[in-house]
């Protein structure tokens, strides 16, 4: 008996699945992790589905970097817990959000905390926004002032905040991804809050196809049409946009990416930033990154590194969407 899945994804993403005729059978397995949502689509030899481990992997790892959680490592670190022992994945979170934040001159930044939650996207309560002290809220922010020494997280001030959510869910992804490989997984797609990453083929023997959502206000998700048709054989996508998490005061708009080196929500003409990267931690960061830093200079940083492709979408001056293909996503994308 063939069984068929539809699987649409938080970005749109439209998947259809089915069990195969040959000994291996393809898993659909789902549930909620990090506040969201998540998908996996997996070719395995076994009888019995892995969702079992990949839940206890899943929710190890939320209970590093979940912000929301009082026990996890990255809030004790947070409180200044000066017991707290670092784990892993807070320490891998840690290394490669340093070397983003270099690359990107601190448009990346995990101590972006403080700014996040006065703005009311993170995880306490927000301020008026009229009331919000940006310049005093910089002064504890910036990647540069926390060091790692000797196993421990070392601040220049004790109210430096971090806040994983611009990486965590792409680093959740990878964990699945790695665990699957691990189990001699070579199809698959994971999914976690509109984060994937692919590898082979689906149950049809097609490489996976992955939707580009078209950048459309809409908070609820209701209103979505699809920009593009993507296949994705061997990578992670990763994207970021302003047009789900925002709110409306007085008439004015006030969108959720924070630039950490100014104080403020962004305001430019960049709407959407989806990033192709071989691991789906690197593309979460980038695709923040990029919705801090606008269109040219994401396109700069891009064309200088050959693991790295984007699909920016973007409105010109007369306030017509526009779309950034880079050359490798361009032969990639469904006709």
């Amino acid at each position: 008996m063939k069984k068929i899945f539809y699987l649409y994804l938080l970005l749109g993403v439209l998947i259809l699945s089915s069990c195969q005729t040959n000994s291996n059978k393809y898993y659909f397995d789902e549930g909620q992790i990090f506040g969201t949502f998540y998908h996996i689509v997996y070719e395995h030899s076994s009888d019995k589905s892995l969702h079992e481990e990949v839940m206890l992997k899943l929710n190890d790892f939320d209970l590093s970097l979940s912000t929301y959680k009082p026990q996890s490592i990255i809030s004790r670190v947070n409180s200044n817990d000066t017991t707290v022992v670092l784990d892993t994945y807070f320490l891998t979170t840690l290394k490669r959000g340093e070397e983003i934040s270099k690359i990107t001159n601190g448009a990346f930044d995990m101590t972006v905390a403080p700014l996040v939650n006065a703005w009311g996207f993170g995880f306490k309560n927000k301020l008026d926004p009229e009331q919000i002290p940006v310049d005093s809220l910089l002064e504890v922010v910036g990647y540069q002032k926390v060091r790692l020494i000797a196993g421990r997280v070392v601040k220049e001030d004790p109210r430096i905040m971090f806040d994983a959510s611009a990486i965590a869910k792409g680093y959740g992804v990878d964990v699945v991804a790695d665990f699957l490989e691990q189990q001699g997984v070579t199809n698959y797609m994971v999914e976690i809050g509109g984060e994937i990453r692919a590898k082979g083929k689906n149950d049809k023997g097609r490489i996976w196809r992955v939707g580009i959502d078209k950048p459309i206000d809409d908070p609820s998700t209701m209103s979505r049409e699809i920009q593009e048709v993507i296949q994705l054989e061997n990578g992670a996508l990763a994207t970021s946009g302003n047009y789900r998490q925002y709110y409306i005061k007085d008439g004015k708009k006030y969108a959720h990416t924070i630039d950490p080196r100014l104080g403020y929500p962004v305001q430019h003409s960049l709407l959407s930033a989806s990033v192709f990267a071989p691991d789906c931690m690197s593309a979460d960061a980038y695709a923040t990154s990029f919705m801090v830093l606008g269109l040219e200079k994401s396109i700069e940083i891009v064309e200088k590194d050959s693991l790295l492709d984007a699909y920016f979408i973007y409105t010109d001056s007369l306030g017509n969407y526009k779309s950034y293909v880079s050359d490798k996503i361009k032969e990639a994308i469904v006709k």
